[in-house]
């Protein structure tokens, strides 16, 4: 079964991937909505974006991890396939309060997805395991 996002959210996702690819700039309305649902975490998101601080780890199996350089300087370790941040805001405000429904490395991931600015780096299987198994 695979984990969703709102439905809202992923109809959001869409209409930015496609204007991004039709003029290389999101309109205005749409950065209304993101901030609108995501709040701060929108802001601080489209920042990370900016400063191209995601990048999309991938092993010669097609196992994907992305990586995303916090504003702190921290790295941290991000699953998009079900929705899972290393982060501790998304442990606290996503999973045990349920006040938010993406923390900002998160929704950097889908932005950057939408938007093709990830940075690419390709690992052997085995540095790829050293990544997900690294205690934080």
């Amino acid at each position: 079964m695979a984990v969703a996002l709102p439905e809202v959210v992923e109809e959001l996702l869409r209409e930015m991937g496609a204007a991004a690819r039709e003029c290389e700039r999101i309109p205005d309305d749409h950065l209304l909505s993101l901030k609108f649902v995501f709040g701060s975490s929108a802001v601080q998101a489209l920042d990370l974006v900016d400063r191209q601080s995601v990048t999309l780890i991938s092993s010669p199996s097609g196992r994907r991890v992305y990586q995303v350089l916090g504003s702190s300087g921290k790295t941290y370790t991000c699953l998009a396939s079900c929705h899972y941040c290393s982060c501790p805001a998304f442990a606290f405000s996503v999973l045990r309060k349920s006040d938010s429904l993406l923390c900002k490395h998160l929704l950097a991931v889908y932005l950057s997805q939408v938007m093709r600015t990830c940075q690419q780096l390709s690992v052997s299987d085995k540095q790829l395991t050293d990544i997900l198994m690294e205690k934080k």
